[in-house]
């Protein structure tokens, strides 16, 4: 079966992972991060900026390549104090977007989670598995975003590829 969707591997993204509370993190930080998420596995966005709350005092920043060193200078990871971890994580990850009118048939496949709308909102991002990998999935527009170890990047191209022949 053929699927009207659009496989992308994105570039690299910049990806910084955050560790400690909120009020803690928040205080190093400042204002250059959006609002901290309420609500466990959701995000929130602000400039270009996304803000994932993926455990417990953990958290995924994430922002385009062109903001990684702006926003390494602006963190400070290797001067946080010590209740915070700051670490960047950009050339861990490989993104891909699956967009389309049957992205949730492909997600299907790959992916064991219940990503309709009333369950995965749009703020949705969770760790699961993608092709039996660890997988960081969120919604994009038009489907869905999702990043594995960069290692098995060209593993999930090819079974991208395969699932949508």
């Amino acid at each position: 079966m053929s699927y009207d969707v659009q496989i992308d591997r994105l570039g690299r993204v910049a990806v910084f992972d955050l560790k400690g509370t909120a009020d803690a993190v928040g205080a190093w930080v400042k204002d250059i991060l959006p609002a901290f998420p309420v609500r466990p596995n959701t995000r929130t966005e602000k400039n270009g900026v996304a803000l994932c709350y993926i455990g417990r005092n953990h958290w995924l920043l994430r922002a385009a390549r062109d903001a990684e060193e702006r926003l390494e200078q602006r963190l400070k990871p290797t001067n946080c104090p010590a209740d915070i971890s700051i670490v960047r994580v950009s050339d861990t990850l490989t993104f891909f977007h699956v967009t389309g009118p049957d992205a949730a048939d492909v997600m299907a496949i790959a992916c064991p989670l219940d990503l309709h709308e009333t369950v995965f909102p749009p703020d949705a991002v969770t760790y699961s598995e993608f092709f039996g990998l660890k997988a960081l999935v969120t919604r994009c527009e038009g489907g869905f975003e999702c990043a594995v170890e960069q290692s098995f990047g060209d593993m999930v191209a090819d079974y991208l590829a395969r699932a949508t022949a």
